[in-house]
């Protein structure tokens, strides 16, 4: 597989995530049968398919959430499947940042508080780790709202604000799952737009979930999951 990956302008050869033959079931229902699957650094993959079809399961085993019954995932030269939970929780919170469909921001914390999370988790000081935070709303259209509270932003404007926490420690691999899924077309793009010029602009690798075509085309590469395996490598123009 990893010999017929297309050259993509910006993207390095370098491995830094692959999955050898996942296998993984909930009980008696099979999630994943055998999915293989190649990630380059400073790549962003699209991982397509329709609802059950195992595409969440594998993102997370990709990202350490959950451990795989049979297979192994290596990122960047160790084995992330064979770590203990408390080194996999290490490697999420330095390594690797998050978006969801919901945004899943804090409730009780403010815009500007749900961004720098992050680093304060990691060790950052208040003063530093907040003002790290602040430039992220210039940059995503969210000036003047970083004391607001989830309940007080747009759907869109809670996005952005999950866009930002995801990405303001820098991380290495951004994990999306249908990061655009409860928005509206237009401010789906809006996120998408913002989404891409940002960690373009980091070299941020990308792994992106998503059952919306129009999401998909931002992406270097889309791969099909089918019950529980990578079936299609296309390639993806924005």
């Amino acid at each position: 597989m990893t010999a017929d990956l297309p050259a993509v302008a910006g993207v390095t050869t370098t491995k830094i995530i692959e999955a050898r033959e996942l296998s993984l079931s909930f009980g008696s229902t099979p999630a994943l049968r055998g999915a293989s699957l190649t990630v380059r650094q400073g790549e962003i993959v699209a991982v397509m398919g329709p609802s059950g079809s195992g595409k969440s399961t594998l993102l997370h085993c990709l990202a350490g959430i959950l451990v795989p019954d049979q297979g192994e995932v290596w990122y960047g030269g160790q084995r992330l499947d064979a770590l203990s939970d408390d080194r996999r929780s290490a490697l999420r919170r330095d390594k690797f940042g998050f978006v969801f469909q919901s945004g899943q921001l804090v409730p009780e914390l403010t815009a500007e508080e749900n961004v720098a999370l992050p680093l304060l988790l990691s060790g950052t000081r208040r003063v530093p780790a907040t003002t790290a935070a602040r430039k992220w709303f210039g940059t995503l259209g969210l000036d003047g709202l970083e004391g607001r509270r989830s309940g007080e932003l747009s759907g869109g404007q809670a996005q952005r604000v999950a866009l930002a926490r995801g990405l303001v420690a820098n991380p290495e691999v951004l994990f999306a799952d249908e990061p655009t899924g409860s928005l509206d077309s237009m401010s789906g793009e809006l996120v998408m737009d913002l989404l891409t010029a940002a960690v373009r602009e980091q070299g941020t690798t990308v792994v992106l979930v998503t059952h919306d075509a129009r999401v998909a085309a931002y992406a270097d590469r889309e791969v099909i999951v089918r019950d529980g395996k990578v079936t299609t490598l296309t390639g993806a123009t924005p």
